[in-house]
């Protein structure tokens, strides 16, 4: 990860699940009532809360509870939990523009005219953040989305009609028409809506909606230059993924994505005795990303789901280039590792494992038969991908020698955040893909050089108490002990999105038992859908990991049995970000961040300086 696309991940620190609308709901009337306190003056405290409850919670319901079925009955995708939320969000800024306008009234000369001048302003404004999230999630056409937009303000506006006398500037309408839509006497507000305010109101609101449609038609250009869709799809789907766990956020991957082959490794090993698969290693060379179970966020799970022995799924050396579009094409590589898997010939030998250094790169791993397997680390230095490429190189040079086979797995142990300009993305050409090259290739060398003998293996798991709140993901930490003669290998397995610096270095002190140590991390998305830095060590303490690995050792040690291993490799075309898709939409989202809000403001600025000059007109 680069630190623009750091910078675009931190983001998610402003995001959070919508609650359910009849939470919403409730606290939106309690702050009716508390508002109809401060702002009536009846004989009784029930009284002045009831009228904060008509006047400024009826219009919340009526948006809470018929914008979702207008929006969807249009085409739309508006949720109950959105409408509400969206609803609640309205009364607030209406509350808020009425209570400055209050203050400023009782210190100036203003008085109450200024203060309904000030509600007109508000529902004009409410109708505007409405249509911006509507046009934003359901991508209706301007005229549509004023629909669903404007029935928090519509609603106050009936009310306002009704209960100020409004019909009296019309003439006598009627009995029927006085008993249901003039009912001044039944209210005592400080207001007289008159039929002019009615059309002020209404031109606020076809100004700020032409506001709305410039705005976003500024904001989206960028989008649609450099990467062809519109920021809307973006937007719309990222909300409804992270409100609703709606899967429509991959609609939009899938516009942006490119068509790439990667190859999907598997190491396997069986009982010799029945034949019996004990575990299996499988590395399809993609990232686990974007976020949540979007595309290959949640991939190791679903890797656990089709082994028969237990599953190790160490992260691959790919970056987020590598992402896959949507869930779908976990399926192709899932398929790769089946056909790699039955074309797997097995024996019962290894190497003791080794280990050797290259500059700030640490390779550990083993060789069985003519294939290899290898772990590699940057820690203590800071880390986070390894660009496909250099990974790519690495095997290559490996291969090179007398191995047919090699599995290059990313340890990704060692990060220390989103902060900073060098987040410690491995990309070609630098010092550490050269690291790593030149490491694997020694590595290979001595592994080609050691004699094999006799195999055994033994396994241990721990769903572990923690979730994914804490940075662990369903699959716990797993333990897979190598033993060759005397020398005994421990590879640690956590699913988990990278490590808190200097864990790994803790963990390998403190804990006894093999002869070699590495603490591996399956970068599994998963445990990112809220927080963009979710790292194993940075919730949990450290010393309950250290002592539940001691403890997957010793049952692992225990577990210890002769096996036969074997390792194939297959490809599968899937469709993944695509080379600089990444960055060009980290770099547009932060473009767009970074003048939003400016842009914004100078949007607000100019309507509310045609506010006010409507205002002087009428």
């Amino acid at each position: 990860m680069t630190a623009t696309q750091g910078n675009l991940a931190a983001l998610s620190r402003f995001v959070f699940r919508t609650p359910r609308w009849y939470t919403t709901l409730t606290f939106a009337l309690l702050i009716a009532a508390v508002s109809g306190v401060a702002a009536f003056d009846s004989a009784f405290v029930l009284d002045d809360a009831w009228q904060g409850v008509f006047f400024v919670g009826l219009p919340t319901v009526a948006a809470s509870l018929l914008t979702a079925p207008l929006d969807r009955r249009l085409g739309g995708r508006l949720t109950h939990n959105h409408s509400s939320l969206l609803a609640l969000f309205s009364e607030l800024l209406v509350i808020g523009i009425l209570t400055v306008a209050a203050v400023v009234a009782l210190a100036t000369p203003l008085g109450q005219p200024f203060v309904f001048d000030a509600l007109l302003l508000a529902l004009a404004a409410i109708f505007a953040v409405r249509l911006l999230v509507v046009l934003a999630v359901s991508r209706h056409r301007l005229a549509i989305a004023a629909l669903p937009a404007g029935l928090q303000t519509a609603a106050a506006a009936v009310l306002l009609v009704v209960y100020t006398g409004t019909l009296r500037f019309v003439g006598d309408s009627g009995p029927l028409v006085d008993r249901l839509f003039s009912r001044a006497n039944h209210a005592d507000l400080p207001v007289v809506f008159r039929p002019q305010d009615l059309l002020v109101l209404a031109l606020m609101c076809l100004v700020y909606a032409g506001a709305v449609w410039l705005f976003l038609l500024v904001i989206d250009r960028p989008w649609r230059r450099s990467l062809g869709v519109s920021v809307l799809e973006f937007v719309g789907g990222f909300m409804s993924h992270l409100a609703e766990g709606s899967r429509e956020l991959e609609t939009f991957f899938e516009e942006i994505g490119e068509t790439a082959v990667v190859p999907v490794s598997v190491l396997s090993f069986r009982r010799p005795s029945d034949d019996e698969e004990k575990a299996r290693f499988v590395l399809p060379m993609i990232h686990p990303g974007p976020m949540g179970d979007i595309g290959g966020g949640n991939l190791p799970v679903r890797i656990d789901e089709h082994a028969d022995g237990l599953a190790f799924p160490p992260h691959a050396t790919a970056g987020h280039d590598f992402n896959l579009v949507t869930e779908r094409e976990v399926e192709a590589l899932v398929d790769a590792a089946e056909r790699a898997h039955g074309q797997i010939e097995y024996a019962a030998t290894a190497t003791p494992g080794s280990r050797v250094e290259a500059g700030e790169a640490t390779l550990t791993g083993h060789a069985f038969d003519s294939s290899a397997f290898a772990a590699a680390t940057f820690a203590p230095g800071y880390a986070d991908d390894v660009e496909f490429g250099v990974g790519l190189s690495a095997i290559a040079a490996a291969r090179d020698g007398e191995f047919e086979d090699v599995m290059l797995a990313d340890a990704h142990n060692c990060n220390d955040g989103l902060t900073g300009p060098d987040l410690g993305h491995v990309v070609p050409g630098s010092r550490r893909a050269f690291d790593l090259i030149d490491g694997t290739e020694r590595l290979a060398d001595q592994l080609a050089e050691t004699t094999q003998s006799t195999l055994e293996l033994g396994t241990a798991r721990d769903p572990t108490p923690w979730d994914a709140e804490d940075g662990i993901g369903s699959l716990g930490i797993r333990a897979a002990l190598l033993g060759v003669e005397d020398h005994t290998t421990a590879y640690v397995l956590i699913d988990g999105n990278n490590m808190v610096p200097g864990l790994r270095e803790r963990i390998i002190e403190a804990v006894d038992g093999p002869d070699l140590l590495e603490v591996l991390t399956t970068d599994t998305h998963a445990v990112n859908t809220i927080e963009a830095e979710n790292p194993v060590g940075g919730s949990i303490p450290e010393d309950e990991l250290v002592a539940l690995i001691d403890d997957l050792l010793a049952q692992a040690r225990a577990d210890l049995e002769p096996v036969e291993a074997g390792m194939a490799t297959e490809r599968a075309e899937v469709t993944v970000f695509g080379n600089d898709r990444t960055e060009m939409l980290a770099s547009t989202a932060n473009a767009v961040v970074s003048l939003g809000a400016p842009l914004a403001g100078a949007f607000i600025v100019a309507v509310l300086a045609i506010s006010v000059l409507l205002f002087f007109l009428t």
